[in-house]
Order: structure tokens, then sequence, then C-alpha cells
């Protein structure tokens, strides 16, 4: 089966995740992709390998004789895709020999341009795939689960020496659940890669630090003619909370190692009013210092209106996965090796969001993210090239020969 044929299959498989759901997986459907998963690998000659009742796929491939003291490896990418266009099929267009020109998405009346995506005319010459313009494509990240399938096939087939290597496939990773039950013992690697990112020879190591922020306005209701002086309406409280935070930190404004505050949500009514902001910054003392700024806006209000008329919530979602992967910078440096071997300059950019990576290293596990070659996720405008997913196909063909020198 080649790449592209792979990749397809795959795509066409429903396995959107649900973020309303609390259920592990929060969709069933992510089942059918996971045993066929399983089924491939064992018919590659993969012995350890299951899904489990949580819809995780392990595997792992014994080393080659002689390797068995070399690093133990991992791999792994999200069999789930967003719960945008959930139940829309997803129709594959193949665009051979791509001009590089603005790509008319069937009927739909959506068009990829070259103003909104600059990068276009990089991948002319190149087989483009896209969808018609009413769905997701879900190379974010069936291509990743793909790309891992198609290099252990080359390595197996081939009998290309390495050390242990172990594939984990997960769900629900677009509601950002899918570390919660991942199992590192059980994985059993001394590091690993995602294979989730965007344009191939991505080595990302760096992400936002993250938290949420609830603010909660209790207001005081009192009939217009009487108010002077005593009413409280929530609704403006909330809109002066909102007007004491920086106005160009908003993710609108900001770019590359730049944070920002971004409102969520709100709703409210002169009784009460409840904001909803998420909080990111590369650097760990930006960040806490956004989070003071939270808590004396607090403070301040608190102080103006009456102790109690607003309450702020923050939880910490994930943090800076540089911190952990510094002290072991040699994978990077094996990663950006790789991608040079596959004739791709490696970049890093950080990643202005977060990945499994962040969560998996601080739970013991290092693992930077690679490029998988694909472009505006989480939309009808998504595509890839079939060259980007097999320059990130032997990227990882790569790093496990490396890795078994």
């Amino acid at each position: 089966m080649t790449l592209l044929e792979r990749f397809i299959e795959y795509v066409t498989i429903p396995t959107s995740s649900d973020d309303k759901s609390n259920t592990v997986p929060t969709t069933k459907k992510q089942f059918e992709l996971a045993r066929k998963l399983v089924s491939e690998l064992k018919e590659m000659g993969v012995e350890d390998v299951y899904v489990n009742d949580m819809c995780y796929v392990y595997a792992h491939i014994p080393a080659t004789e002689g390797c068995e003291s070399k690093s133990k490896i991992g791999f792994i990418a999200h069999v789930d895709t967003s719960p945008d266009f959930a139940d829309s099929p997803v129709n594959v267009n193949i665009i051979e020999n791509y001009n590089g020109e603005d790509v008319v998405l069937g009927d739909s009346g959506r068009v990829i341009t070259n103003e909104s995506f600059p990068h276009l005319k990089s991948l002319a010459g190149r087989t483009l795939l896209t969808t018609d313009g009413n769905s997701l494509l879900g190379a974010d990240d069936k291509a990743g689960v793909a790309e891992i399938m198609n290099a252990i096939e080359v390595v197996l087939k081939n009998n290309i020496p390495h050390g242990k290597i172990s594939i984990c496939f997960t769900p629900d990773e677009e509601c950002g659940t899918s570390a919660d039950n991942f199992d590192v013992k059980e994985f059993d690697a001394d590091f690993a890669y995602t294979v989730d990112g965007g344009t191939e020879g991505e080595v990302v190591y760096e992400n936002f630090n993250a938290s949420s922020a609830v603010f909660d306005v209790n207001g005081f209701n009192i009939h217009p003619g009487e108010a002077k002086d005593r009413m409280i309406n929530a609704s403006i409280v909330a809109m002066e909370i909102n007007s004491m935070l920086p106005s160009g930190e908003t993710p609108r404004d900001t770019e590359g190692y730049e944070g920002f505050y971004h409102l969520c949500e709100m709703s409210g009514c002169v009784e009460s009013a409840h904001l909803e902001y998420i909080v990111r910054d590369h650097r760990a003392a930006n960040f806490t210092a956004r989070e003071d700024t939270l808590r004396h806006i607090e403070k301040l209000i608190n102080q103006k209106y009456g102790e109690g008329t607003v309450t702020l919530t923050i939880r910490e979602s994930y943090r800076n996965m540089e911190e952990m992967i510094r002290p072991v910078f040699e994978i990077v440096e094996i990663a950006n090796k790789a991608t040079e071997m596959a004739g791709v300059i490696p970049t890093h950019n950080p990643i202005r969001g977060g990945t499994d990576g962040s969560r998996l290293s601080f739970m013991g596990l290092p693992t930077p993210n690679l490029g998988t070659g694909g472009h505006a996720f989480h939309g009808p405008y998504e595509h890839i090239t079939v060259e980007g997913m097999e320059k990130a196909s032997e990227i990882i063909v790569n790093i496990i020969k490396l890795c078994a020198e």
C-alpha cells in the first residue's frame, strides 16, 4: 500500500472526537481506525500490538540483533480529528503537478488562496490533497498516523537495524485529554516524537505555557429607578474587567514568542456574568506575570464594588516542554540530522498552542514534535502534499537509523 493510499483510507474513516463528552474515548467511532491500525501492524509482522478499552493502540517492536543496548525510541500520533465538521464525509481532491495557484474547493464556494496562504507557491509541482470544501481533510493527525505506519513498514521490509521501537496511537487529542490516560510505563521508551506538526522538517521543542481563567461576576439587581449608588450591573463589570487587560495582547495582535489573553466566551445579565479566557506565554516569567495581572484585576474590582463581586479561577493547562527537553537536547539534534538526511532544512518555530509532547515530557517522556507536511488544520481549507508526507515519513526512518548507530 502506498503512503497516499494509506492516508486516503484513514481520512475517509470518521473519527472526530467530542469535547462535550465525558466518556473515554469521547466517541466510539475512533475504535474503527484503531482496530484497523492493529490489524495492519500485525500484517507487517508486529506481534506485540493491541488496542485497549480506552482506544489507545500500543505496539512494541523488539530491537534487532546487536541493537539491544541502543535507545528505546517511540512515535506517537492521534487518531481523532477535530469536532468541527464532525459528521461531514471526507472527499479527497487529488491535484497532480499542482500549479501553485488558488484552489477552488468543489462547489462549496470556498477557495484556498495565495493571499491567505502565501506558502502555496512553494508547493507547485507537487501532488496537492484537499477536500471539496465541505469537511476537514483530517491530515491532523491522520497524516502523522500514515507516516508512522509507512515508516515502520519500510524499516521492517528492508530489515533496517533498530533499537526497540514503541508506537502509540491515541484518541481525543483534539479535546486535550489524550495524555490523561497515556501509560508511559506501558509505552516503555527513553524518549519519543509526536508526529503532529505542520510543514515537513519542523522539529518543535517549545510551546506555550497555558492556563484557563474564569471570572464569575455577582451583580446587585435593583429597580433602575432606585439604582443610584446601589446597582451593580454584572455585565458592565464584566466589560470593565476585559477593558483592564492590554488591548494589544490578543491572538490577533501577537506572533512568535508573544503571549496573549484570549476571551473565548462571555455571557451575562444584570444579576451575573461569566468570562472565560485562555492565557498563553512561552516565557515562564511572563506567564506568571499574566496570571498576576488577572489576580490584580480581581482585587481591584472587589475593592471598588465590594468583596465577593468577582471570583477568579485559574487552572493550569500545560507548560512549555522546553524545560524538560533542554536537559536531553540530543533528541532534538537527532531529529535535526534526520531531517537534513532527507534533504530538508529543519525549522524550530515555537508552537503557539499545546501538544501532547508537552504533557508527556512532564510525565517523564521527553517528546518533541515533528512536522507532517500539513497546512491550515482545523478547517475546510486544510491541505497537504504527498511529497511532504513522504519526507516526513523518511525523517522517521532516518531517526530510527540514527538511534541504531
